[in-house]
Formats: structure tokens, sequence, C-alpha cells
């Protein structure tokens, strides 16, 4: 730390994972760091944000990954400190590493020779170009649930619930760059910042823009989604209630149908059981004309019972 203040212009760069308190309060003592960043490093759990302490810039950015074996996004948090010599990071996340950064600047003197806003800009640019695949694979999920949709798949709607949590999420982490972006923007000029510099956080700031409208775009897209999804799973019950109607009115047919037909054989089985039961004194038993006449009595009446079924629609 004893060459920070070298006319060497030399820069110290150190980061931190995970750290404790204690060290966080270290660090803090040597830079010079004001409390109330220190205290947001130390919670942690800040939304994306671009504050100025003096000479010290406190950034926060919300790094994502999209994991793939559980079709997931994972958020991480990395805090930045920005002085006049001196870089330091604060990561409470293992992923993504900032080597990918380091090993670009170390590969890129002239852009490194710019010092710590070059450092600033690299991690902005590897944060926001850090979005395209968790982007691409929520496109892909949000493909795939299309096609559930249509499917009828029952376990649409939670998994349109899980996404649509995830890309509110992002959404969150997403948004907040380009109010950063604008407020490194407008100092520019006030901090002498290099004009290729200006250019390349330019760029960045394109395209954050337009990871910015993706997500929004997804969010528009799954609540359209899910709209369509309970207007198709209301039709499927309609149809199931109105097959279930359907049904009904057809077994209610068919038991009218049973129902006449068993009336109808019932009354001529009532007169030939009354008339069999062969009593002494019975003078039906004794007419000549006794059988045809309980012949054509059971024939009138099934002829009336019918036709007062037919009539009700029952047969």
């Amino acid at each position: 730390m004893h060459r920070l203040h070298d006319p060497d212009k030399a820069m110290a760069w150190i980061g931190l994972v995970h750290p404790t308190e204690a060290q966080i309060t270290d660090m803090a003592k040597v830079f010079d760091l004001h409390p109330l960043s220190v205290e947001d490093a130390i919670v942690a759990h800040q939304r994306p944000k671009l504050e100025r302490y003096d000479d010290t810039l406190f950034v926060v950015l919300r790094p994502a990954i999209y994991l793939d074996e559980s079709e997931t996004v994972q958020i991480g948090e990395l805090h930045i400190f920005i002085g006049t010599d001196f870089v330091l990071t604060v990561r409470h996340t293992d992923r993504p590493s900032l080597a990918p950064v380091r090993r670009r600047l170390e590969a890129d003197p002239e852009l490194l020779a710019l010092g710590p806003e070059a450092v600033l800009y690299a991690m902005i640019d590897f944060v926001v170009d850090g979005y395209a695949p968790v982007i691409a694979g929520l496109e892909n999920d949000i493909d795939e649930i299309e096609n559930q949709v249509f499917e009828s798949d029952p376990a649409v709607s939670r998994r349109i619930y899980e996404l649509s949590r995830e890309v509110a999420e992002l959404q969150r982490a997403t948004k907040p760059l380009l109010q950063i972006v604008r407020g490194l923007e407008r100092g520019f000029d006030k901090y002498g910042t290099d004009e290729e510099l200006q250019r390349n956080l330019r760029d960045v700031a394109d395209h954050a823009t337009s990871v910015v409208e993706r997500v929004d775009g997804f969010r528009s897209n799954l609540a359209d989604i899910l709209t369509l999804n309970a207007t198709l799973v209301a039709q499927t019950q309609n149809e199931e209630m109105r097959r279930l109607a359907e049904a009904g009115m057809e077994q209610n047919d068919e038991v009218k149908k049973i129902s006449a037909w068993a009336a109808i054989l019932f009354a001529p089985s009532l007169i030939s059981g009354i008339y069999g039961m062969n009593f002494e004194r019975m003078p039906e038993l004794s007419w000549p004309v006794g059988y045809p006449i309980a012949l054509c009595l059971m024939l009138v009446v099934c002829g009336v019972l019918f036709l007062v079924f037919r009539r009700r629609k029952w047969l």
C-alpha cells in the first residue's frame, strides 16, 4: 500500500470474496472509505446503484449466470470501490469469477493504463456481457413453456410462476444499470474521462439498454402466456363440463327408455300375475271369454303406456 501515492501512479487492485466484517473494515481504514458504503458492503443485499463519496466511487452490480442443470438464474452481488489510485472489489458470491476481467486488462496495457476508471468499465462490461447467456437460457425456457401451454401440460402453471419470479429478479438486477451508466456519463467532463473510455462506456450503455428491453419483454411475454394458459384451462374445463352434461343427458335418456319399457312390460305381468293366482272364487276364471279379455286388456294397457311415454319423448 505504501506505493499508492508514488509519482509513478501505481494502482492497487484488491479483490475480496466472502470477506468478514473485519477484513472489510481493515480495507476501509487503508483506503479511507465512507462509513455508509462500508456498511453496505458488509450487510450486502443491495440494489444496483452508483454513489460518490468525495473522491471514491461506490458501485453495486448484480451479475447473473444461467444454470443449465436446474434451468434457473443465479444472481450474485458485486461491490466496487473506485478511488484515484485503487480498486477494491467485494464479492458475496463465488460465481462469476472476475478472473476474465483481470486477464483482459492485463492483455490490453493501453486500457489498463487509463487507471481505475478502466477497471470499472471492464467490470461493468463483463457483467453486462454475462447477461447474454442468461437471456438466451430464459428465451429457451419461454419457448418450452409456450409448447407446454398448447399441449395442456398441468405442470406449466407452476413453471410460469417460477420463471416469472426469476425474470422479475433479473429485471431488478438489470434495470438500474442504465442509471449507473448515465451517472458515469454525466461525470465525463467533470472528471476528464478519456475519450476512448467514453466511447466504450457508451457501447456498454447500448448493450445494457438491449438487455433491459429483452428482460422487460420476457416479463410481458410471461404475463401474456399466463393469461393464455388461464384461458385455455377455462376452455378445457368448459369442454369437460359440457361433455359431462351431454353424457348425463344421454344417461338420463337411457334411464327414461329403460323405465318406460319396464313400465310397459310390468302391466301385462301384473295382470297375468293376478289371474294366475287361481283362487276358487274368481268369477273371471269361469268366463268363456275371460282369456281373450285378459289378453286384450294387456294389449290396451301396453298400448296406452306406449303412447303416453312416446308423447313425453321417453321412447
